[in-house]
């Protein structure tokens, strides 16, 4: 080229000029070809059916999204020595002829996501695209792919496969020792096998969620040693092997949310010394086994909402002195003296709210945060099956302790009466033992009488000691 075949320009602009007029000559009709950093060329949302010709020599990306392209021949784009990125997303593409791809030497990035007539890939689809490091092959209609049709992609790091029809992990991504980030949610994956995932030992993001996995075998993760986000949350795992997570002692975010767990096992987390945050949500669960979470040192937020718990007991959860956040609602809970401590906890140190009680009846509907445990003899007393959560004094006298159970027991007593449908009062006044034996016989000395007299005994020589 020479510089008579250029527009005037400075001698400072010429490069620019030359790399902008080299972008602008060879442009497809209808497309916009630019030169920023580099050459782009933009045949996006023009209703393009077939591909154009020719794509100038120097484009670094083209973008070819939501046409309606159908099909992709041999060598489709030509020779692109320069092209980095190349996006198909949204077309209609069916069918990819081997060596479709050829003559993009330097490809980095190809996306071909929500193209759902590709049902097939052949073994040769991605030939000669030897710097691939990036491939989207999201929302297609996949049913399985060739286990070597990634035999020359050995510099592949990032795989999207999510939402298509997989019902395997696909083999063709074992031994892919550069992998880093793997998609394959929303798809039918039922099982983890002992060699799904063998030789990915670079691979830090695994995303396996929304599937209808059901089995994981022993040591499936085994090579996973450099795993930081592991999400297998919303299937159907209802057990895990008991070393199921052994050897991640890199992964910082762990989601088995939305299973069908029942218990959680001390031998689960016991290599997740790094683990930031655990989500257990929206399970089964109703066990957790004392010690399941003692060597998760670093764990900052813990989801165990919309389970089955009934208890958390202090013994369970005492190892956790460093957690940033405890979300423990939707759980009908018991909110009994062995959540004393946690109610103590949420107090203390601000973490954690909304713990609903179901139980007991007294305290249903209330808070854990709302709920006052009574103590008798410096002993915590479960909240009575009445809606009473006054505590007693402090140094409760043997008179304070006596009055405190008559009420209760009358109350329980006029209760019990108002369900019987009996005659509990005359003029406004609680008829005594007497009185009922003469007017309803002995059902009138009622139960609550009987454990009257008993304790106002028991009280009397509790404070008079034995004589």
């Amino acid at each position: 080229v020479t510089f008579l075949c250029l527009p005037p320009v400075s001698f400072l602009l010429l490069p620019h000029a030359l790399a902008l007029w080299a972008c602008t000559r060879s442009c497809p009709s209808r497309c916009t070809c630019t030169q920023e950093k580099s050459c782009s060329v933009l045949c996006d949302r023009i209703n393009m059916a077939d591909l154009p010709k020719e794509f100038p020599c120097e484009a670094s990306s083209i973008n070819l999204d939501k046409n309606n392209l159908k099909f992709l021949s041999e060598r489709a784009f030509g020779t692109l020595p320069s092209l980095k990125s190349l996006s198909l997303d949204h077309n209609n593409i069916s069918f990819i002829t081997p060596g479709a791809f050829k003559g993009l030497p330097n490809l980095v990035e190809l996306k071909m996501a929500h193209n759902e007539y590709i049902r097939y890939l052949h073994t040769r689809t991605f030939t000669s695209l030897k710097r691939l490091v990036r491939l989207d092959l999201s929302d297609c209609n996949l049913f399985s792919m060739p286990d070597r049709i990634f035999i020359e992609q050995t510099a592949l790091k990032e795989l999207l496969c999510f939402q298509n029809n997989f019902r395997r992990v696909p083999g063709a991504i074992r031994g892919m020792e550069n992998l880093t980030h793997v998609y394959l949610e929303r798809n039918r994956i039922e099982a983890v096998a002992y060699n799904s995932l063998l030789g990915l030992t670079s691979l830090k993001y695994l995303n396996l969620q929304e599937n209808r996995i059901n089995v994981i075998h022993d040591e499936a993760f085994k090579d996973l040693q450099q795993l930081e986000n592991f999400y297998l949350n919303d299937n159907l795992l209802a057990e895990l092997p008991k070393q199921a997570f052994k050897g991640l002692s890199r992964l910082k975010m762990l989601n088995l949310g939305g299973n069908l767990l029942t218990n959680v096992s001390k031998t689960w987390f016991s290599d997740l010394v790094e683990l930031e945050v655990l989500y257990l949500d929206r399970n089964q669960l109703c066990f957790i086994e004392e010690g399941a979470f003692e060597n998760l040192t670093s764990l900052i937020t813990l989801h165990l909402n919309s389970n089955n718990l009934t208890a958390l007991p202090f013994s369970v959860f005492q190892p956790i002195y460093f957690i940033g956040r405890l979300y423990l609602f939707r759980n009908p809970w018991e909110c009994d003296c062995s959540l004393e401590w946690l109610k103590e906890w949420m107090e203390n140190y601000k973490l954690v709210r909304d713990i609903p009680c179901a139980s007991p009846s007294s305290v249903a509907g209330l808070d854990l945060s709302e709920v006052v445990y009574a103590r008798l003899n410096g002993t915590c007393v479960d909240p009575a099956e009445l809606n009473l959560t006054t505590a007693l004094p402090d140094n409760p006298t043997t008179e304070n302790k006596f009055n405190i159970l008559i009420s209760k027991l009358l109350q329980q007593e006029l209760k019990e009466d108002l369900v019987n449908s009996t005659e509990s009062f005359r003029n406004g006044t609680l008829l005594d033992p007497a009185e009922s034996q003469v007017s309803g016989g002995y059902n009138g000395f009622s139960t609550g009488r009987a454990l009257l007299v008993l304790l106002s005994m028991y009280l009397i020589q509790a404070e008079t000691g034995p004589h």
